[in-house]
């Protein structure tokens, strides 16, 4: 009886561990790059990445969601599914408004949302002149030269 017992809890255990592995799903979702530093940039200039993501699996693949860390910036992705052996682009803008070094993450959902990935951006933004350039006085003495 107590063999039974054993080799019904062997068999039981098995079928267990048989049954998570089943249940993981390949990650079939690729990033060619996951960072990016634009380095300085000047204030009130936007700036955008494209970050291309692959379709490694042997099945389309859907990303359900692209949501940025913050308000300053803005994720923009195809909703149709990626082929088996495909590739797309997500373009990640950034709104430089603030002076300030600057650090945000994108997160992307896919597999119904039971997977992500990050992705992402850093920089800082420079207080770009208050006026337009000053003048240059040796141009100006140039041009009267010429006429």
């Amino acid at each position: 009886m107590k063999k039974i017992t054993f080799i019904l809890a062997l068999f039981s255990l098995s079928l267990s561990i048989q049954a998570q592995d089943t249940d993981k799903k390949e990650d079939a979702l690729f990033l060619k790059e996951t960072e990016y530093n634009f380095g300085k940039i000047p204030q009130g200039k936007p700036v955008y990445h494209s970050f291309e993501l692959v379709n490694k699996g042997d099945t389309e693949l859907k990303l359900d969601n692209v949501q940025a860390s913050c308000g300053c910036t803005t994720p923009e992705w195809n909703r149709e599914p990626i082929p088996a052996g495909g590739s797309t682009i997500i373009k990640v803008g950034y709104n430089a408004a603030a002076v300030a070094p600057f650090d945000k993450y994108i997160t992307i959902y896919y597999h119904n949302s039971t997977q992500t990935k990050q992705i992402r951006i850093k920089g800082e933004v420079w207080k770009a002149p208050d006026g337009p350039a000053p003048g240059n006085a040796s141009i100006n003495f140039l041009r009267k030269q010429i006429q």
